[in-house]
């Protein structure tokens, strides 16, 4: 019991230590590099010091300044810090600075330098009181990737490893059934930065980690480039037979692309599926476009000899009259091929009218318009000039908000005296429930949330461009926000 209590008063004294830019960490797993625990403080600000005590499983971190330590230690209050993915504690050290025996502590001075030189952009140099780096033994390593779920490709890796130095050449193959890359720098010092910031790191949430050494070779010797191997110091390079050491994981990536070039409208889900966030941090963080096109070998988003018109199917007859032939068919040409794709992937498979609609791309490449007096059923119309429009700007920033069909949507150019009651009724009348609603702080615009998908697209469909009077027409359209 008295051992109880000890432990318990040595608690509350550590919980209650003022604030100091040294924090001690304590559960730390086994094994665990200085690079991971100067990881932990690297979002906050400068980490000018650390001391391992690998046999306690505890270290000390020194940031540059309290502020930060403050800011750090009410983050990881609010979010469990964790070190591979097991829980470590984090609270204010009794310390006000920490002494380290240089000697001992050469390996984590190496380390801070390195890391410190990388948040600067610069490379590492001697400064008073900071030790030089051991010379790196090489330009050149080897990469392995651990849990591959998902294909990652030379380019990919070209992207990540080039912001610490020129990247010259890459040589991927499979070996012991797992991917790996020799990969080489210009200069040494950029390899030991890359090394040091990203091994141990995933490319992609919660797969395809990074494991880096160096590699006994100093220089590649790279004969074709292709998606195996690449030579940035020679484009002339032939691209050989196609033959690769690297089967499987040349299939993979050749099914990938041809996948989403044949099947397009899936384009929605590859994104998805491969926007799976590059980790904020030490890896740039790359858009999900960014992302499928370097994994489908840019061929699904470029656009380029797709159609801009889609064919829409399985229509309800009674509510939609188009094609002369085949009532429940449309043709629709959009302004070019990127926003038909993107419209194909938000649009095919929702339901319109009680219908599931089919959207695919269309072997027209524009929609004809009747000579005048000839189109007596008004079956084609031109709508280049319409105020029905939300996105008219070409590269205008509101095309990052086109989102596919939600139950939510959002309300914009609301007319000042309508209120929530008004526009619950409004839309109550096209047939569905209102759910939830929300006014934005100008009270111009507001999110409304109906019961289901299907009812919002009715409701976008009967009150886009809806006149409220003194020139204000209401605009409406998908979120991706929930209220």
């Amino acid at each position: 019991l008295s051992h109880s209590n000890g432990s318990d008063s040595k608690k509350q004294r550590l919980d209650e230590s003022p604030p100091s830019r040294v924090l001690h960490i304590r559960k730390l797993p086994n094994e665990v590099s200085e690079t991971e625990v100067i990881a932990l403080g690297l979002p906050f600000g400068k980490v000018t010091n650390i001391l391992m005590l690998k046999g306690k499983n505890q270290a000390f971190l020194e940031l540059g300044t309290e502020e930060a330590a403050i800011t750090m230690v009410n983050y990881y209050t609010a979010v469990t810090p964790q070190v591979r993915n097991t829980p470590v504690f984090i609270q204010y050290s009794n310390h006000k600075e920490l002494k380290t025996d240089s000697a001992l502590n050469q390996r984590a001075q190496a380390v801070l330098q390195a890391v410190s030189a990388v948040q600067d952009g610069s490379s590492p140099s001697s400064g008073q009181g900071v030790l030089d780096l051991n010379p790196p033994p090489s330009p050149v390593l080897r990469i392995i990737i651990d849990n591959m779920f998902y294909p990652v490709t030379l380019d990919v890796l070209q992207q990540i490893f080039s912001k610490f130095g020129t990247v010259m050449k890459i040589i991927t193959f499979t070996k012991n059934n797992q991917f790996q890359a020799l990969l080489q720098f210009s200069d040494p010092v950029n390899a030991q930065q890359a090394k040091l910031s990203l091994d141990g790191q995933n490319i992609y949430n919660s797969c395809c980690t990074l494991r880096i050494d160096f590699s006994k070779l100093v220089n590649l010797n790279v004969k074709y480039n292709n998606d195996k191997s690449r030579d940035y110091t020679r484009p002339d390079l032939p691209t050989g037979d196609g033959e690769s050491t690297n089967k499987d994981h040349s299939l993979l990536g050749k099914y990938i692309s041809n996948y989403l070039a044949l099947h397009s409208h899936r384009l929605h889900e590859a994104l998805n599926l491969l926007s799976c966030a590059f980790l904020t941090g030490a890896i740039s963080p790359l858009s999900a476009a960014a992302a499928a096109a370097a994994a489908a070998g840019r061929v699904a988003l470029s656009g380029s000899g797709v159609s801009g018109v889609l064919l829409a199917s399985n229509l309800n007859e009674e509510r939609v009259k188009i094609l002369y032939n085949k009532k429940d068919s449309a043709l629709i040409q959009l302004s070019d091929g990127n926003q038909a794709q993107l419209a194909m992937s938000h649009l095919n498979g929702q339901k319109v009218f009680g219908k599931v609609m089919r959207v695919t791309l269309s072997k027209h490449q524009t929609v004809a318009l009747p000579r005048e007096g000839l189109d007596d059923q008004l079956l084609t119309k031109d709508f280049s000039g319409s105020p029905l429009h939300r996105f008219k700007k070409p590269g205008s920033k509101n095309f990052q908000n086109i989102f596919p069909p939600s139950a939510t949507l959002h309300l914009s150019n609301i007319r000042d005296g309508v209120g929530e009651d008004d526009l619950r009724l409004l839309f109550s009348n096209t047939g569905g429930t209102v759910k939830a609603f929300k006014f934005f702080q100008d009270r111009k615009m507001a999110l409304i949330q109906m019961s289901s998908v299907e009812e919002a697209i009715q409701a976008l469909m009967d009150l886009h461009n809806y006149d409220m009077g003194g020139n204000h027409h209401l605009k409406v359209s998908f979120s991706k926000s929930t209220i």
